[in-house]
């Protein structure tokens, strides 16, 4: 017998209960971000490593260990992509997006690779939400994206939600505090982890990120970022936290959040789940006014997030039964005996053709009893009975009757779903 084959590390098939959870987190993005004026993009699934290299940064974890990188028969190297923002900044360029009305509103959705170790909610091909906005620095973008996130997440349910928020200030701040950073580091550098000692020079902003204990000692007295804000960036993050006090979104002041991506300037935020336990981020993201031009276009600012979709399912309660989780007006038709099976097939096309309902047919050859306990099973609202009539059962009720066709069933069902909404609403 051959061996059998699994799904490589990192991982993972969606089945279709799961499918239907990720289905209805699409369509929640979809309506919020689209009500918000943000369009739809696809970019490739990999794309030129320079890319990368360039936009991400050379010094980040993502670039040094973590991408799926390759050379195409013609030796030029490809890396399926970490993320989403760099390749959304390359689009816009290429396709001359900055002569439209600005700022440019985009959303995606689509899966993303990463090299690192696989845990719950974590793996090496995962999938990602995205939403980006180019072409101003007005905080009411920052503002927007981030009640945008917020909203979403509340309404698939993340438990424990909590969002922290800083301000990272222009690259000039950003490189005269790693400096002051960098000599703090060096002078307790017998403490650190061996990990971010080899990066006080490349990267020493990382070091707030250390899980290290030693490391983390070190930190909290280290100097802080935010303290360090040009005027016009510090009027930046309080017109920003001043919408987000408009829009009473709850958030917690971090000075130590960095993010670990070297585009970042000004706002960056994170929105985490007390449900995930220590990895609790969900999403987050910031702003990148220097990206664009950093990757060959013209001079514009840009923010956006991306969250997890395998770590907002994670965070959110799966229902315990398929009871329930269905359309209310969902029907099942059923087939008495075998001479009806026609019928039953062009009744169920009809119904789904004509409604907005899911219909099921019963196709395994189950008894009759079989197949009412197969739809009591998928939380079916109502059951067609195909026989030498039509029969319409109930199976919140149990009541069962007869229909003369399927244009009096259509009524039928109509007015038995208006009915039950409204002993639903006086309850």
């Amino acid at each position: 017998m051959a061996a059998k084959l699994k799904a490589p590390r990192g991982t993972f098939d969606v089945l279709p209960e799961d499918g239907e959870r990720r289905a209805h987190l699409r369509t929640v993005a979809e309506r919020r971000l689209a009500g918000a004026g943000y369009g739809y993009l696809e970019t490739p699934v990999f794309e030129d490593t320079d890319l990368f290299a360039r936009g991400v940064g050379e010094s980040t974890d993502i670039v040094q260990k973590e991408m799926f990188t390759f050379e195409d028969k013609a030796g030029r190297s490809l890396t399926l992509r970490p993320e989403g923002t760099a390749g959304a900044c390359r689009a816009y360029i290429e396709h001359g997006l900055h002569k439209l009305p600005q700022p440019v509103k985009l959303h995606y959705w689509g899966p993303f690779f990463r090299h690192e170790a696989p845990q719950a909610g974590r793996y090496r091909q995962f999938n990602q939400i995205g939403a980006e906005a180019l072409g101003s620095d007005d905080p009411s973008l920052d503002a927007e994206l981030i009640v945008v996130l917020s909203g979403l997440l509340a309404e698939m349910g993340v438990g424990g939600l909590s969002l922290k928020l800083s301000s990272l200030g222009d690259a000039e701040t950003r490189q005269e505090y790693g400096q002051d950073l960098r000599a703090h580091l060096r002078a307790n550098e017998a403490r650190l982890s061996d990990e971010v000692r080899a990066r006080i020079d490349l990267n020493p902003l990382r070091a707030f990120d250390s899980d290290d204990p030693g490391t983390r000692a070190v930190m909290e007295t280290a100097p802080l970022l935010p303290e360090r804000l040009k005027r016009e960036d510090a009027e930046h993050f309080a017109d920003v936290r001043a919408l987000l006090d408009e829009a009473a979104v709850r958030y917690v002041l971090d000075p130590t959040l960095i993010r670990g991506l070297d585009y970042y300037t000004r706002t960056v935020f994170e929105f985490a789940s007390a449900a995930l336990g220590a990895q609790s981020g969900v999403g987050g993201g910031g702003r990148y006014d220097m990206l664009v031009e950093q990757l060959g276009g013209p001079a514009t600012p840009g923010v956006g997030w991306a969250a997890g979709v395998e770590r907002i399912l994670l965070a959110t309660e799966p229902a315990e039964s398929r009871r329930g989780a269905l359309v209310p007006g969902d029907v099942y038709v059923a087939v008495a005996k075998p001479e009806a099976r026609r019928r039953a097939f062009s009744l169920t096309w009809d119904l789904r053709r004509r409604t907005g309902r899911t219909v099921s047919l019963e196709q395994a050859g189950r008894s009759l009893k079989g197949q009412l306990k197969h739809a009591d099973r998928l939380g079916a609202r109502w059951v067609v009975i195909a026989g030498d009539d039509l029969e319409l059962k109930d199976m919140r009720g149990g009541d069962q009757q007869s229909v003369g066709d399927s244009e009096e069933l259509l009524r039928k069902l109509d007015e038995l779903d208006a009915e039950a909404t409204t002993l639903e609403e006086e309850r």
